[in-house]
Formats: structure tokens, C-alpha cells, sequence
């Protein structure tokens, strides 16, 4: 019947493999499952000092929210969770990563240091899209898979947060690195993330002498303690590594002139763009929307749907031109939509990157006026 609570009463055997760690909040363990032969790394929530079980508890039931709005190659996965509120304890049942620290990792394997650094920026860029703060990184929260797949643990200090409105005040954690200067202000945002991600880099490189890193202009941007001159987006740090590989790779003069004509004609469509507007990043979602867009246009000189158009690219507020010397050629557009889909995926991101720089020249507006004859806003 509707709203009827369902209630599972066989209980779940798991084998106890071995012990894994005791954190300040709890006991970490190995378990198997016979049934499907997995095995899983489960925490429990016990505090060392018996008086702080019921300070944290929530913070650890916070965690089990922000495990479950996760689902990224490079972060921990959460399978399952029991609570058992009346005796202040719980248990979550995660991923179980194979394998070593990135300091560790690195350590042994430093030709794998420019791939790493690439997969931690993928990683922490999807926590900043989601809006969600680690806010204890150190080595032993980034493991390294014996495949080389990077793993972001422990988010017992996470937090969901708006960008625009919260700042986080818990700042008073033990440190590994030296603090960044908004720590006067107790402010710890996305740029302070990007620090801490930049000093640990740092702290692998000079304690290992790499010398093969090849993005130490997005490093030295990373690592500035004031927060005014430091790189503090990890969509912009992306953009870096992009432009910093993009030499390395060629483009025919049939491509470059693909390209030109669509992002000139993708731009000049535009009129505005609002101050709170960002870029999709996930290429496969715009490929996907690109191929639909063209199939309802099939037997039209013109995209019938500018604003659709550019809606593949970005998302929030913007307007466009209508009139007709300002929409995109049906043409144009499958020619980028082939020139994309059949790149491979590192030409694909320049691609990408390059179409955004066209899209960063675009006016920026904080408010939209009334509607102009030629504009429609979105």
C-alpha cells in the first residue's frame, strides 16, 4: 500500500577480513561478502574520547548524505549504511580501494605524476560543482589504485555549501601545510581547497625531486596564500592543464576552419551572458544534445533553435539575437557535431576549451534590462 514502510528482517552476514585503521571518530575494517564475493571497507562511527560521540555523531550521519549525492570515477563510493541513533553509532559500507597513498604511489611510480595531478583536478572539480567541500586533505584521504585510478576518501569533514552566502567558520583543524591567508578571516572556500591540493603537489615534487611535472604554471597558481592573485577554481585549473597540452597536438586546416565557423557564428548568436551562467563541462552531454538539436533540423538551412543551441554549452541566464543574419547554419552545425564526435577525447577537451574562450568575450551581465526587440532572455 502507498506510504507503507517496508521492513527487511533477514539480516546481512559479512566475514571480518582485518582491520584497517582507528581514526579520532572511528574504527575502519575489512569485510567480505560471500554471496557475491566483495568486499567492502566499513566504518564505524566511535569516537576515541567516549564524551565526543554525541558532538560528532551528526557530522557523521552528514557524511553518509554527502557519499550518497557522489558518483565520480575519482571519489569513494558508498554502498550501503545502518544507524543506529538510540546507541549514537552507525556504520557505512564503502568501496574497498586497493592500493597506496598518493604520496606513496608516486613515491614509486613518478612517471605517473602528470596523470595523477590530472585525475585529483577531475576529481575536486566534481565536488566543486556539487558544492561540496572535503576540507581534510592530506595524503591518506587520496589513494592510488593498483591501476593507477585516483580515489578521494574521508569527506567525515565535508560540508555542503552555497558558494555565494556560507562560509565555512571551522577552520581551527590541524594543519599539515602552511595555512593560506583567508584563515585570518576564517573563510574556507573552493579556493582554499585548490591551495591545499596545490601544496600537497608541492610537497611530492620537491620531497621526490620530479622534474617531469608539466603543469607548474597552474601549480604556482595553486599555491599563492593570498587568496586575490590564487587560481581558485578547479574548472579554471582544468582550462590551464587543456591549453598547456594543446601544443603537443595538431589540427588540420579543414578542422581549424570546422571550428572557426561554428564558433564564430555560436558567439555572434550571443548577446549577453549573466555573471551566474557556467559552462557544461561533460562532452558526451553535449555531443548528445548536439545530435539531437540536428535531428530537428534535418531539412532546415538554420538551427530553428538558437537558444537551444547554446544551451549544449552553457547553462543559466543569457540572451540571444533573432534575426535571421544571426543564426547558425544547420551546416555548420553538423560539421562541428562530426569534427567533435570523432576526436579523441584529449583533442575533444581543446576543442571544448577553445569554444569557451570564444564564449568568454561575450558580455557579462549581472541583471537583464527589459527586453530588447532583438533579444530573448532565458
Amino acid at each position: 500500500m502507498e506510504n507503507q514502510i517496508v521492513k527487511f528482517i533477514r539480516e546481512k552476514d559479512y566475514q571480518f577480513i582485518k582491520e584497517i585503521g582507528q581514526g579520532g571518530t572511528g574504527r575502519t575494517v575489512l569485510l567480505s561478502d560471500e554471496t557475491i564475493n566483495e568486499q567492502f571497507v566499513c566504518k564505524k562511527y566511535a569516537p576515541n574520547n567516549p564524551d565526543d560521540k554525541l558532538l560528532y555523531f551528526d557530522n557523521f550521519v552528514k557524511e553518509i548524505k554527502l557519499l550518497h549525492l557522489l558518483y565520480h570515477k575519482n571519489l569513494v563510493r558508498i554502498f550501503n549504511y545502518y544507524l543506529y541513533p538510540e546507541y549514537t553509532t552507525g556504520y557505512i559500507l564503502m568501496e574497498y580501494i586497493e592500493g597506496l597513498s598518493i604520496s606513496e604511489f608516486l613515491k614509486k611510480n613518478p612517471e605517473k605524476l602528470n596523470d595523477i595531478f590530472i585525475q585529483v583536478v577531475e576529481g575536486f572539480k566534481y565536488l566543486e560543482e556539487n558544492k561540496i567541500l572535503h576540507r581534510d586533505i592530506r595524503p591518506e584521504n587520496i589513494l592510488i589504485s593498483e591501476d593507477g585510478n585516483v580515489k578521494i576518501i574521508d569527506f567525515g569533514f565535508g560540508k555542503q555549501i552555497k558558494f555565494e552566502t556560507d562560509n565555512d567558520k571551522s577552520v581551527s583543524l590541524n594543519w599539515r601545510y602552511t595555512i593560506p591567508e583567508e584563515f585570518t578571516d576564517k573563510v574556507y572556500d573552493s579556493k582554499t581547497e585548490a591551495y591545499f591540493i596545490g601544496k600537497l603537489f608541492e610537497e611530492i615534487i620537491l620531497e621526490n625531486n620530479l622534474e617531469s611535472f608539466a603543469y607548474k604554471s597552474a601549480l604556482n597558481m595553486m599555491i599563492e596564500r593570498n587568496p586575490s592573485k590564487r587560481l581558485g577554481s578547479f574548472f579554471g585549473i582544468e582550462r590551464i592543464i587543456i591549453n598547456d597540452t594543446a601544443p603537443k597536438l595538431t589540427f588540420s586546416g579543414k578542422q581549424k576552419e570546422t571550428y572557426k565557423a561554428f564558433a564564430e557564428s555560436l558567439s555572434e548568436a550571443l548577446s549577453n551572458v549573466g555573471s551566474d551562467t557556467q559552462y557544461i563541462h561533460d562532452i558526451e552531454q553535449i555531443i548528445t544534445k548536439l545530435k539531437d538539436l540536428h535531428e530537428k533540423c534535418l531539412l532546415e538551412d538554420y538551427v530553428q533553435n538558437t537558444g537551444s543551441l547554446i544551451k549544449c554549452f552553457i547553462k543559466g541566464s543569457f540572451t540571444y539575437h533573432t534575426s535571421t543574419n544571426k543564426r547558425v547554419s544547420s551546416t555548420k552545425l553538423k560539421n562541428f557535431l562530426d569534427f567533435l564526435k570523432n576526436s579523441p577525447v584529449d583533442k575533444q577537451k581543446i576543442i571544448i576549451n577553445n569554444l569557451w574562450g570564444r564564449l568568454d568575450s561575450v558580455p557579462r551581465r549581472d541583471e537583464y534590462p527589459s527586453i530588447n526587440v532583438d533579444d530573448i532572455p532565458f
